[in-house]
């Protein structure tokens, strides 16, 4: 039985919908403390609908949502902000801002919440920028002079800009190459390990779903149909999940992967 004190994000009853179009209906999950919890599910389903709704970007009809115990539908704007203080967004395209260098980008957040001396500014993205396996000179380069990897890591580096407790990446490997997804994986699973962060992943990637999840949420019918470490969601009989997992693609992963019980072992090159 999960210790209620260990949920760091709880969803219950939730409903969303765009006009008549219900997308989510009664759904339900926990995120706990210190996990990578991957969000699948087919095209449609409402798997970033579901994470711009408990960022508080998308409007919810009933339900509700607590992050660090907030109630996110009932909050004011104070207590969304000391949330989002502690949260950090890596969205699909990254996100980054063309017209700004990499350090800038990382910077904006810093710059929006805190009042540093822009030496102390500096180090600190220049820390951050190698947290996350980018060379010193990307620093001052545009994202458009970026690879698709290295502004993934750049949209990354400013997620964690904040010292985030709980960061949410929307198909983080999505566009990249097989090595380019795999290494970008490690470097997912070794900042969680290293900082304690707790990482909410919407991601079609079966490779991801081996290499870094704790736990997976499928999201099919309006609502979460299973939950938990992937060899036991492997084997749930919706129609789905079994398509899913014992596709072409499904299969290829798994005799890659192996079977798993929750995250791979640690890789040795966390870069």
């Amino acid at each position: 039985m999960t210790d209620a004190s260990n949920i760091i994000i709880s969803v219950k009853g939730l409903k969303t919908a765009f006009g008549d179009f219900v997308v989510h209906e009664n759904l339900d999950l926990d995120v706990r403390e210190g996990e990578i919890i991957a969000v699948v599910g087919g095209s449609g389903t409402g798997k970033s609908v579901l994470m711009r709704t408990i960022l508080g970007l998308n409007p919810a009809r009933e339900g509700a949502i607590r992050v660090f115990d907030t109630d996110i539908l009932k909050a004011d704007e104070r207590d969304l902000h000391e949330v989002d203080l502690q949260v950090g967004v890596l969205f699909q395209s990254g996100a980054l801002f063309s017209s700004m260098t990499v350090l800038e980008n990382v910077l904006a957040p810093v710059r929006e919440h805190l009042s540093l001396p822009w030496e102390l500014q500096r180090d600190l993205g220049a820390m951050k920028i190698a947290m996350v396996g980018l060379p010193r000179d990307a620093a001052n380069k545009f994202p458009s002079e970026l690879s698709g990897g290295m502004r993934k890591r750049a949209g990354l580096a400013r997620a964690l800009a904040m010292d985030p407790k709980l960061v949410f990446l929307d198909e983080p490997t999505a566009g990249l190459d097989p090595i380019g997804a795999a290494k970008f994986d490690e470097l997912i699973v070794s900042l969680k390990d290293s900082l304690g962060l707790t990482v909410f992943i919407i991601t079609h990637d079966l490779d991801t779903l081996y290499a870094a999840s704790d736990r997976v949420a499928v999201l099919a019918d309006r609502k979460v149909i299973a939950v938990g470490p992937l060899d036991e969601v492997r084997e749930t009989p919706h129609p789905w999940i079994q398509e899913y997992f014992s596709g072409p693609r499904g299969r290829a992963a798994l005799k890659s992967n192996g079977t798993v019980s929750g995250r791979m072992p640690e890789k040795s090159d966390g870069s």
